[in-house]
């Protein structure tokens, strides 16, 4: 009598997604961690900066002329401590600009990638920077900046004789005469710079640890610090170029506001009206300080997050790979 056939064998248990390099992959609540912790280290060393790009993308009548004279009236009329005005709205937007920017890419490349290879396209890539960088514009960074732009641009040595005090009493001030609304202004130029530089920055920041380290997403080599900032430092360099324009517009309308003499009326009218009043150049005014601070900004935050996903993935995916 023949043999009934012997059942077929159970099906292999799923697997859980593993990275480019056939590892688990990092937890976006990691990366945005990661993100934080860089951010405020960025934001300490480099608020300076941003103060100086700020008063020279403000300055209609040439008061200053340059990076250092700018940097040395302010230090000099207001005192040092004048160039970090902002730096608790800026530090704190930076922590939670850049989680939320580090997990949304970690969870938009997730859903970008091949469910065989587990590894994300260069559009793939693309796109979550794009998201990730429009995500960040409209719930973290035009509040922060408005308000941040709103106390850098506040002249004097006295806080009584200044309209906003801090930035609590700034936002709320904003909110009472204008709307909140109000601390939304610039929302349009702020969603494109930011869409555009992060795809931009994801995407060549994964390029350059290619190239130049033979580093892999997920293949569990851990960047040395230096080799981080190399990769950090040339990632953050073609945002500013590509969006100068949209960072002018969003600086000039965050800091006119939405009440009061009304110059621009929007995103399209402020670079035609820039451009016809003030030349080409100036809608590139403020490049300079943003390439001494975005790229040197990028190499801190890399650096940081770098080691702080390296050493997760030294102490709980490869012990959990093996």
């Amino acid at each position: 009598m023949a043999s009934s056939p012997s059942p077929p064998p159970p099906p292999p248990p799923a697997e859980e997604p593993r990275g480019g390099g056939g590892r688990p992959p990092i937890p976006p609540y990691v990366k945005a961690a990661a993100g934080s912790l860089g951010g405020v280290m960025e934001a300490c060393c480099l608020q300076p900066i941003d103060v100086v790009k700020t008063r020279l993308q403000l300055d209609r009548t040439g008061a200053y002329r340059g990076i250092a004279h700018c940097g040395a009236t302010v230090a000099r009329a207001e005192g040092v401590p004048a160039l970090w005005k902002g730096l608790t709205p800026f530090a704190t937007h930076l922590t939670l600009k850049y989680a939320l920017r580090l997990g949304s890419n970690a969870m938009l490349q997730s859903a970008f990638k091949d469910p065989t290879t587990g590894k994300v396209s260069a559009q793939g890539r693309l796109a979550s920077g794009f998201g990730a960088g429009v995500l960040e514009a409209l719930v973290i960074v035009t509040p922060f900046e408005v308000v941040k732009i709103r106390l850098q641009q506040q002249k004097g040595l006295s806080t009584d004789l200044l309209k906003y005090k801090g930035p609590i009493h700034c936002a709320k001030t904003i909110v009472r005469e204008e709307g909140i609304f109000g601390l939304w202004s610039g929302a349009s130029p702020t969603v494109m710079r930011n869409g555009t530089n992060q795809a931009a920055m994801f995407t060549a920041k994964n390029m350059f640890d290619i190239v130049l380290w033979r580093k892999h997403e997920g293949d569990g080599k851990v960047l040395l610090p230096w080799q981080s900032m190399v990769s950090g430092f040339l990632a953050g360099t073609a945002g500013p170029i590509c969006t100068g324009p949209f960072d002018v517009v969003k600086t000039r309308l965050m800091a006119q506001g939405r009440t009061g003499d009304i110059k621009y009326k929007g995103m399209f009218h402020a670079i035609r009206t820039i451009h016809a009043e003030e030349g080409l150049r100036a809608l590139w005014r403020g490049l300079l300080p943003r390439l001494m601070r975005i790229p040197p900004g990028q190499a801190i935050m890399w650096t940081v997050a770098d080691q702080v996903m390296g050493f997760y993935e030294r102490t709980y995916v490869q012990s959990a790979s093996v």
